[in-house]
């Protein structure tokens, strides 16, 4: 079977004065075309990642990815003159900054609207993307925030651990490799607040991120799961926590318009779960988003996973969670 090279890209999107869309489009010399922002993944990057590192490099425009969209595959020459599948995945995004000057593999860039940007595209798969970021567009489902869970990293067995207080239990070496492995992914987001539960485990899965801002990690004592009395029937069989002030909590987050991630245990993912899976649109992506929320609270998130739900913002509806994403650690 040929081999399968990962790319990612971006569609950078903004808005004109009198209120139109506009798309970003790369003028690539190499090959005389126009296309989509994009490039290979380097060893052990995320895609997420990558697909922002490629624009910024390739347009000088730093990004914040929004929705992801449809991904595309197509056979190429590898390295050794090989055909290979090269499957490149893509997010909608928004400029975070103004850009400098170009690379040389990229010898223009074009802000176009929709039909000039479905015109100049030199490959009919390209506009796959384009067609569904107007139909996010067109349902109100485009200009999101992104809201993540995530569950903390791997931490020290309660049995290698001779603390008395559960709470204090550290991350193991795999578990602070996570922590720093996420910061990328927390930025390719753009996060900008981060929260969790007073558990170490928990507040040290997102401190490197949090110091990457200048930022501390706010701490949500109704995301623990270190109250005894609690912890003890949850062993019994009983849900064992406070799923309504963890839920309250998730819902005060969500409805805020910052990007934000909250990192929490185990037992308390469903009670946070549930909130995105009650605010789920009914769009079609909608529907596909509480199936993935849905999974999640029932087959439980691995650690150091991290959910990415996709929010859009409405005065009557309030938040709305329009796609999810879910980003595994390395095995």
């Amino acid at each position: 079977m040929p081999s399968t090279i990962p790319a990612a890209g971006t569609l950078p999107w903004r808005r004109t004065k009198a209120g139109g869309l506009e798309v970003l489009l790369v003028h690539r010399p190499r090959y005389h075309d126009w296309s989509w922002a994009k490039g290979k993944l380097d060893p052990g990057e995320e895609w997420a990642v990558a697909a922002g590192r490629e624009t910024e490099e390739e347009t000088s425009i730093p990004v914040r990815l929004g929705r992801p969209l449809p991904s595309t595959s197509y056979t190429v020459l590898d390295k050794q003159g090989v055909p290979a599948t090269k499957e490149v995945r893509y997010w909608a995004a928004t400029p975070t900054a103004k850009g400098g000057p170009l690379r040389n593999e990229i010898d223009e860039i074009a802000w176009l609207a929709v039909q000039d940007a479905h015109d100049r595209l030199d490959y009919s798969r390209d506009r796959d993307q384009l067609r569904a970021l107007v139909r996010a567009d067109k349902e109100g489902e485009l200009d999101t925030t992104a809201f993540l869970i995530v569950r903390h990293a791997k931490a020290l067995s309660r049995s290698d651990f001779s603390g008395e207080d559960d709470q204090q239990r550290p991350l193991d070496e795999a578990g602070r490799q996570r922590s720093l492995d996420i910061i990328p992914l927390l930025g390719a987001y753009g996060i900008q607040r981060v929260g969790s539960s007073p558990s170490v485990r928990c507040v040290d899965t997102l401190t490197p991120y949090a110091q990457s801002l200048g930022r501390s990690v706010t701490i949500h004592g109704s995301l623990s799961e270190e109250d005894f009395a609690l912890l003890a029937r949850w062993r019994a069989g009983a849900f064992g926590l406070d799923p309504v002030a963890a839920a309250e909590i998730t819902h005060r987050q969500l409805a805020k318009r910052r990007p934000r991630a909250l990192c929490g245990h185990g037992p308390v993912l469903p009670a946070m779960l549930h909130v995105l899976s009650a605010r789920c649109s009914h769009s079609e992506s909608g529907r596909a988003a509480q199936v993935a929320v849905d999974n999640a609270i029932d087959l439980g998130m691995a650690k150091g996973e991290v959910l990415v739900a996709h929010v859009t913002h409405s005065r009557t509806l309030g938040p709305q969670v329009v796609a999810v994403e879910r980003h595994l650690p390395s095995p």
